[in-house]
């Protein structure tokens, strides 16, 4: 599935209609060249899934978690990991609990230390703002990319019919 954005209004909103069809457990990796919204995304997400606060990148600290109402969500910013085995001392098999949704950008820094993906987007600069290009890598993934297809995200923004 592809997508195109035309800003980061629209990423935003992208963000939260996909949210709304999360359910955990989910991984979703984010890739891209930098400024290309990965974190825009993942701040659409948080706010679809309630978190009012700020939501920064974790570039420096490589990880931050959300408790949200009705799951955890792991923000992980590996762009300055300088080798997997630093997300050993992490404790990343700690946070691989059964309620939690991952959204990891630059995933290809963390190989072989992250739980596989559920769903991948690879976002690309357009000379019309962002494309998205979405791949599902597990049964789950499939699903939720079904769902999105059959509610025309990222215009329609009731997401009442996503299941949980």
């Amino acid at each position: 599935m592809e997508i195109l954005l035309a800003d980061p209004e629209s990423q935003m909103a992208f963000g939260a209609g996909l949210a709304a069809c999360l359910s955990p457990p989910f991984v979703l990796y984010l890739e891209g060249d930098l400024g290309t919204g990965k974190t825009t995304l993942t701040r659409g997400c948080l706010r679809g899934l309630g978190h009012e606060g700020a939501v920064r990148s974790p570039t420096y600290t490589l990880i931050e978690p959300y408790a949200l109402p009705a799951m955890r969500l792991y923000h992980l910013d590996l762009y300055r990991l300088g080798d997997p085995e630093e997300l050993e001392y992490l404790g990343l098999r700690d946070l691989m609990e059964a309620d939690a949704v991952w959204v990891v950008e630059w995933p290809d820094r963390g190989v072989g230390m992250l739980p596989p993906a559920d769903l991948r987007i690879l976002i690309d600069h357009h000379p019309e703002g962002r494309r998205l290009a979405l791949r599902a890598e597990s049964h789950i993934g499939e699903s939720l990319l079904a769902r999105l297809s059959a509610h025309h995200l990222p215009a329609r923004r009731d997401t009442r019919d996503c299941p949980n």
